[in-house]
Order: C-alpha cells, then sequence, then structure tokens
C-alpha cells in the first residue's frame, strides 16, 4: 500500500461549474482505482479559474461591499470539494467499496513579510486579449500579465506555504481510511495574529502547497495533472522534446536553461524537486489528467527522481 498525493490543476477543472461536474467524472474513476488497490489517497487541486471567477461575480458595485479574497478560496474550496465528493462517492458506491470522501476547508499559513507581497505572479480568473486586460487594469486597478503565450490573466500575491493548520486533521481522516481532498486552490492563506488567524488576499501556488502537504504526511509519490501528458523542453518550438523523466540535477539545468513558463510548468516541476530531494524514496509524477491512469502504469508522463 502507498500513500500517494494527487494536485488536480484548477485549469484541469474546466472554466464552469457545468464542465467541472464531467471532468471529475473521469478524475473520479483514476482515484477509485487507486483505492481499489489498497493506496491511501489525499487529493489537491487548483483553483485558478475558479476564484477567479468567484472574485468577479462578486465584483459588483450594487451589491455594496466586495467579498474579501480569502473568502473567494474558501467558496472555491467547498464547491470544488463538493463537486469531487459526489462524483467519488458514486464511484466508490458503484464498486462497492465501504469507503467515504470528504473535504476539508484548509487553512495555509504564510508570511506576512514574503516577498510574494510586494510583486503579484499568480494567474486567476479568464484569459483576456492585451486590450481588454488594459482596460480593466485602467477602470480596477487590477494588475495583469501575459501568461505563457495564452493570453492575459489578472495576477495577485503567491506567498510560499510555512505551515498547513489542519494537517492534524488530514493524517487522520487519511488513517482512518478516508480520501481525502484538502489544501484546495493552495488553501486559504492566512497570517497568524494574537487571537489566531486572519486571511490575506492571496492565491498560495497549489503545487507548492501540495509539494509541502505531501512531505508533511510522508507520501510516497506526488502526483501533479496538468493540461499536458509529459513535461517539454523547448515548448512551442520545432524542436520541442517530450521527457519521460528527469533526474532533479536535470531538472535543474533545464530550469537554468529557461526551458519552463513562471506561472505554468515552472512551478510544478519546482514542487516536484522540493519533494524528491527532501524524501528518501519519493518520486514525482506529472501528467494530464486525461492520461492519469496510463501514465501511473508508466506509459506516458514525466518522472522525476533522484
Amino acid at each position: 500500500m502507498s500513500k500517494i498525493l494527487i494536485a488536480l490543476g484548477g485549469n484541469a477543472l474546466g472554466k464552469s461549474p457545468s464542465e467541472q461536474l464531467e471532468l471529475v467524472k473521469m478524475v473520479s474513476s483514476i482515484i477509485v482505482s487507486l483505492v481499489e488497490m489498497g493506496n491511501e489517497i489525499v487529493i489537491t487541486h487548483g483553483n485558478g479559474p475558479q476564484v477567479g471567477m468567484i472574485n468577479l461575480a462578486f465584483d459588483n458595485d450594487s451589491l455594496g461591499f466586495s467579498m474579501p479574497f480569502a473568502e473567494c478560496n474558501a467558496m472555491s474550496e467547498g464547491y470544488i470539494g463538493y463537486h469531487l465528493q459526489q462524483a467519488i462517492g458514486r464511484e466508490l458506491n458503484k464498486r462497492h467499496l465501504n469507503r467515504e470522501c470528504v473535504t476539508v476547508v484548509t487553512q495555509v499559513v504564510v508570511d506576512k513579510n514574503d516577498k510574494a507581497f510586494e510583486n503579484p505572479t499568480k494567474p486567476i480568473g479568464a484569459f483576456y486579449s492585451e486590450e481588454a486586460a488594459k482596460a480593466i487594469m485602467a477602470e480596477k486597478g487590477y494588475i495583469f500579465k501575459e501568461d505563457a503565450g495564452r493570453g492575459w490573466r489578472r495576477v495577485v500575491p503567491s506567498p510560499k506555504p510555512v505551515r498547513i493548520v489542519e494537517l492534524d486533521v488530514v493524517e487522520k481522516l487519511t488513517e482512518a481510511g478516508f480520501v481525502t481532498v484538502t489544501v484546495g486552490g493552495g488553501g486559504i492563506p492566512v497570517v497568524e495574529s494574537d487571537d489566531g488567524y486572519e486571511g490575506v488576499a492571496s492565491v498560495i501556488d497549489k503545487d507548492r502547497a501540495s509539494s509541502k502537504l505531501a512531505l508533511d504526511l510522508h507520501a510516497d509519490m506526488l502526483v501533479i495533472l496538468t493540461a499536458v501528458d509529459r513535461v517539454c523542453i523547448n515548448f512551442n518550438k520545432p524542436d520541442q522534446k517530450a521527457l519521460a523523466e528527469m533526474t532533479v540535477a536535470e531538472a535543474k539545468q533545464y530550469i537554468s536553461e529557461g526551458h519552463f513558463a513562471p506561472g505554468s510548468m515552472l512551478p510544478k516541476v519546482e514542487a516536484c524537486l522540493e519533494y524528491v530531494e527532501n524524501t528518501e524514496n519519493g518520486q514525482a509524477l506529472i501528467t494530464s489528467l486525461e492520461k492519469a491512469k496510463a501514465a501511473l502504469n508508466g506509459e506516458t508522463g514525466t518522472v522525476i527522481h533522484k
């Protein structure tokens, strides 16, 4: 039996609730197959498109108030977790497995002095043309940046995860046999105060938070599911090359050569490196949601190892 942490990309879950409902059916089959084999499964997920959608929905002057970003993070954790619980629950019942799926709305402590607050980099929400993005920047004061050739997106600060507040709860649920959804969207970013925790306007990178959680839980494998089957060097160039595996040293070399885009593949590779370097025999896998089962069978995907 292995303890596997599966990190779902926010973009891999679609752009609307109806699209997400269809996509989680696919991932539920993969996850329940792993459960059926006797593995302990912990699921994390991104929320870039979803938290941007929620924030935009509340960004309405007629309401008379604005919804704090930490609360938007919490809403995304709840609704994505709800969809995952339903889909995984149905699949568990269909296979007559006496297991349950549960979501933990998770807070993650960040350092209020983190330099990330001075340089927003985390993309959220929909893609815009350059013209439309600049118009919104002028009107709302938001910061937009071009995102890996796919269009312009709003960016917010992305501080590093320091401590997962509900870690003890997640450990107990996993040990008790629950399929646990946690650290959604990287978790709700909070800072410590004299009487508890306070939410801050930012989005923690879910890959960094997933790596942190995988290390804290002593997971045997970190699996990051994204939009591509394999990590590529020279991406979108005539000499593009898909990688079946990377050693830590090779990955660091590719990073130094600028092969992975910030806000896209770079944080995924960095998160895998952090996990692999700090475990004895742990491996990390990056692949697409659609090819996850094949990748776990060694047929595709990019494996990162020491």
